[in-house]
């Protein structure tokens, strides 16, 4: 798995979970060798409460390189990757690039006109006084923009959360239920239209402190989402609908939150019928930035002890006819699904129904009973 590392692995300050046959156990790669903490914190969650620099603890097991990690969806065999985050809560951000929600409200009125699309985007930037490309959520620009969208019959609830003063953030799934690296990924069987969300992911401990970031899949169903924002819940947190990893990427010297806002992520779809499709999201466009975002999610209202990851948000969304003409893209079985970056790696799966996808069965207790039967708690 080298080749979906970060382009700088050998530098990078990377934390993950491995599963072998005791158990799972949290470990650091520094330098390129592999360095076994579940003696210093069992959980990934306590080992970065105290995480800093100047941590010199573990095991050594020896260099990355030397692991054969394979995908599980390729054959089950141990060690292998889990997700790299175990006792956080997962959330996530919805309609974070406001540029690119506003021009779906007006690609859907302009019906395919590209003048027409011009001549409303010129209409708003004359009412409201600036480019609505740079809008800045909850300003008073924002305010006026959303007075002349109401006025147009162009508002939903989704641009609310996509200029207004509050954010999107919702539960995506429940503590330890994300896959990793190389597992299968599940949509529903009932859903005709659905979609990866490739996304940047940030780690977070119990103050809020940003540690980190890592790369996720915010699986999403939108024909069922699409019926009713009120099935969020039914379109989002299924059985191995959450992926995330590789590795967290811890912050330091090489690499910063500023090279999370700068990056892009890029997305590859490969099914078995021949089909391939790829996109991408820019990070520079994103509309909050993403310390807001983790104050929205985090501070008197909101606590998580364990700390919590945060997906970001996407701006792609896949358009592409793979059927039949008109019909847009949505999954089969057996695609394989990259979300990359550079410094982040890439994170691969394997498309299935939830149905099938190997049931979530380890939880809490499990975990829990696992590691007093090591002695690590």
């Amino acid at each position: 798995m080298i080749e979906h590392l970060p382009e700088d692995w050998q530098r990078a300050t990377l934390v993950g979970r491995m599963l072998s046959s005791a158990g799972p156990t949290p470990i650091l790669v520094r330098e390129g060798q592999v360095y076994d903490v579940a003696r210093v914190a069992p959980t990934v969650s306590q080992f970065l409460e105290t995480w800093s620099d100047s941590f010199s603890g573990g095991e050594a097991l020896g260099p990355l390189e030397a692991f054969a990690f394979e995908p599980a969806y390729a054959r089950e065999r141990m060690p292998r990757l889990l997700a790299p985050i175990d006792l956080q809560c997962i959330k996530a951000c919805g309609v974070t690039f406001a540029v690119s929600a506003i021009e779906r409200v007006i690609e859907e009125r302009a019906r395919g006109d590209a003048a027409r699309a011009e001549a409303i985007r010129a209409d708003l930037r004359d009412r409201i006084g600036t480019d609505i490309r740079t809008v800045k959520p909850g300003s008073p620009a924002a305010q006026r923009l959303k007075q002349a969208l109401i006025a147009d019959g162009l508002w939903s609830q989704y641009l609310e959360v996509a200029i207004g003063p509050d954010a999107e953030v919702f539960t995506k799934a429940p503590v330890l239920s994300a896959v990793g690296w190389g597992d299968w990924i599940g949509v529903r069987s009932d859903s005709a239209w659905n979609n990866p969300e490739p996304e940047i992911v940030l780690v977070c401990t119990s103050t809020g402190r940003i540690v980190g970031a890592t790369l996720g899949n915010d699986v999403n169903l939108r024909d069922i989402e699409g019926r009713s924002a009120l099935l969020l819940g039914k379109a989002k947190d299924n059985n191995a609908s959450c992926a995330i990893g590789p590795f967290i990427r811890l912050f330091d010297g090489e690499f910063t939150l500023d090279h999370v806002r700068n990056c892009v992520v890029r997305l590859e779809i490969e099914g078995e019928d021949g089909f391939r499709l790829e996109g991408s999201s820019t990070m520079a466009l994103i509309s909050r930035d993403p310390e807001e975002l983790v104050a929205q999610t985090i501070g008197a209202h909101h606590r998580y002890p364990d700390g919590f990851v945060l997906f970001l948000g996407t701006m792609f969304a896949p358009i592409v006819d793979r059927d039949a003409k008109g019909l847009g893209f949505t999954h089969k079985r057996n695609d394989v699904v990259r979300v990359s970056t550079p410094r982040l790696g890439m994170l691969v799966n394997k498309v299935t129904t939830c149905e099938s996808a190997p049931p979530w069965t380890f939880g809490i207790a499990a975990l829990m009973r696992n590691l007093a039967s090591r002695g690590l708690l």
